[in-house]
């Protein structure tokens, strides 16, 4: 049902037999681009999907909160592919389970300031993830952030612990570091497609810690990650020895040079994107 934007979660959930008669036995529920989904719409629905939901895409259902994912991580742990892309009113307390702070109406809206010591702190002192933590997807094989940029290290170092997850975007989260990428490493290691692009706070040191734990990665998007040089491509180079694809484009630390040597070191890749690599120019070639 993808695109369908006039649908509404109250009407769909009775028309899937929430209302009388057992769930349905859906496999598989895309609602993507459903732009008219609320939370109250989607918390009406999640119930009557049933236990044999194993692939749910509500990518860029931008009005959809915390109460959702957490509604999600209740009733459909059984799942295997969760697409949220887009979905940017996502943030920490519901990748955690954590029950946000309540403000007073005639306080000016402020960061998280809670959440956002734990993450600028040195030591490991991020919230534990609590109730319906996203860590209950244990059956995830497919997860997609893309575009959640409420979503800080605070949450991520924390929740993405799936052994079993083979692809994973966490693509245009601006306030990813290098100390969720390692987190994500140790976490995830048997990952084969990983997509970081426009990740801009992404460095080479964060690639060397994290690059050998991912043995069978297959498919990588690096692009416009503006702080990674040649070192992240030697990294990547002698640890990820499957890899068949790379996307490297539109990094200004990376050069032709580099990523000539990179393929002639891994003649196995047979796709590397590196348009505008080393910063050139783009008003010359618009």
């Amino acid at each position: 049902m993808a695109e369908c934007c006039l649908v509404r979660g109250r009407e769909l959930a009775q028309s899937l037999g929430s209302v009388c008669g057992p769930p349905p036995p859906l496999a598989s529920l895309s609602l993507a681009y459903c732009s008219s989904l609320k939370d109250a719409s989607v918390l009406s629905l999640i119930p009557a999907l049933g236990p044999r939901l194993r692939v749910l895409d509500l990518s860029s259902c931008v009005a959809l909160t915390n109460q959702t994912l957490q509604a999600i991580c209740t009733y459909l742990t059984h799942l295997s592919v969760l697409r949220l892309a887009w979905c940017k009113e996502l943030g920490d307390w519901g990748l955690l389970g954590l029950g946000e702070p309540i403000k007073a109406p005639s306080q000016e809206p402020q960061p998280h300031e809670e959440l956002e010591h734990w993450a600028s702190s040195p030591k490991d002192l991020f919230p534990q993830p609590q109730g319906p933590s996203l860590l209950m997807l244990q059956a995830l094989r497919e997860l997609d952030l893309t575009a959640c940029s409420k979503l800080t290290d605070a949450s991520l170092t924390k929740v993405l612990r799936f052994p079993q997850l083979r692809q994973l975007s966490l693509s245009l989260l601006p306030a990813l570091t290098d100390k969720a990428l390692v987190a994500v490493a140790k976490g995830c290691p048997s990952l084969e497609r990983l997509a970081l692009s426009h990740c801009s706070l992404l460095s080479d040191h964060g690639w060397a810690q994290a690059a050998s734990s991912w043995p069978r990665m297959q498919h990588l998007n690096l692009s416009s990650c503006s702080q990674l040089t040649e070192q992240t491509l030697d990294s990547i180079g002698q640890a990820c020895r499957q890899l068949r694809m790379v996307d490297v484009a539109m990094c200004p630390g990376i050069s032709i040079a580099s990523v000539r040597r990179f393929q002639a070191r891994l003649p196995e890749v047979t796709c590397i994107q590196s348009r505008f690599v080393g910063g050139a120019d783009l008003t010359l070639t618009l």
